[in-house]
Formats: C-alpha cells, sequence, structure tokens
C-alpha cells in the first residue's frame, strides 16, 4: 500500500491537460468495505444466467484492484516521462524544426496516455466502489440488469448491451 500513499502525496497538476481534474488514485474505491461486504445474492443476473458466488466476487474484486496498482503504476511512469519530455524540451538549442516537432509529438503523445490511464483508473473505482456498495451489475440508463457474463468480461461496464448499442448509435 506504499504506492498509494506515494500517489497521494504527488498532487502536482502541471501534467494534467486542460479540462481534467486529478483524484488521489484509491481515495474513494478503497474507502469501502471490500469483497466482504458484498452479498453475492444481491447482485443482479439476467434471465438464465447462474447466480454469483463468493468465489466470483472476490476474483472480480481482485482483478479490479489489480488493475487500480496496475493504472496507479502507468499513470506514475507516463508522469515521469512527461515530466523529462519538458525538461528535455527547454534545451533544445540548436534544435530544427523536425526535432522539436518529434519532441512536441512524444509529448502529447504521453499526455494522451497519461490522461487514458487516469480515465481507466476512474472507471476501474468507480466499478469497485459500485461492487462494494450498490449498483453494480445495473444499467445506469435503463435500471436492469447488465448481464453476469458481461460484467465478468468487461467490469467496468455501466450500461447494458442495449443502452451500450443506443449510446454508440448517437
Amino acid at each position: 500500500m506504499t504506492t498509494t500513499a506515494r500517489r497521494k502525496n504527488t498532487t502536482d497538476t502541471t501534467l494534467v491537460a486542460p479540462g481534467r481534474t486529478r483524484t488521489p488514485a484509491g481515495a474513494t474505491a478503497r474507502s469501502a468495505g471490500g469483497a466482504e461486504s458484498v452479498d453475492p445474492a444481491e447482485l443482479p443476473v439476467r434471465a438464465g444466467e447462474d447466480p454469483w458466488t463468493s468465489e466470483e466476487v472476490h476474483e472480480l474484486h481482485a482483478e479490479l484492484l489489480s488493475d487500480i496498482d496496475r493504472l496507479q503504476h502507468e499513470i506514475g511512469a507516463a508522469e515521469a516521462a512527461i515530466t523529462g519530455l519538458m525538461r528535455d524540451s527547454n534545451d533544445g538549442a540548436g534544435d530544427d524544426q523536425v526535432d522539436a516537432g518529434t519532441k512536441n509529438i512524444s509529448r502529447e503523445s504521453e499526455l494522451a496516455l497519461a490522461n487514458n490511464a487516469r480515465d481507466s483508473l476512474a472507471q476501474t473505482e468507480h466499478a469497485l466502489a459500485r461492487l462494494e456498495g450498490v449498483g453494480f451489475g445495473t444499467c445506469e440508463s435503463c435500471g436492469q440488469a447488465i448481464g453476469k457474463a458481461r460484467m465478468q468480461a468487461f467490469p467496468r461496464a455501466t450500461l447494458c448491451v442495449q443502452c451500450k448499442a443506443k449510446q454508440e448509435r448517437r
């Protein structure tokens, strides 16, 4: 858990792209009761699906925690790379336009990767909070069960297949 403490202490917002906000990693998701607080019988399933078992819930919970740790490390690595690129961009004396453009592309690419990892981290923390709280496996649009198979394949899902298809058509 030392990575969480380290991440909470690094609140430098200079690396966050405009319009993005930074939430201390793990601040919301790990404050709840854990997998032990989840009653598998309360998790919704679609017609014809077997109910959730304790083992499946614990496996899903462990997967989400593992994803959070992995994403925190990815964000840390991307921020370190961005810091290096920002530092190196100032000592470009004698660089031609191609060199300057290459540095800009590298910096923008690292920023995009870091922001994607932040988005995935937020989605994963939201999924963990829903699993430990209320709403996991329930579509946020129509309120129907998302489906056990879909949740096992993509635990960050917040919409059922039908609502997701409608969203993608827009």
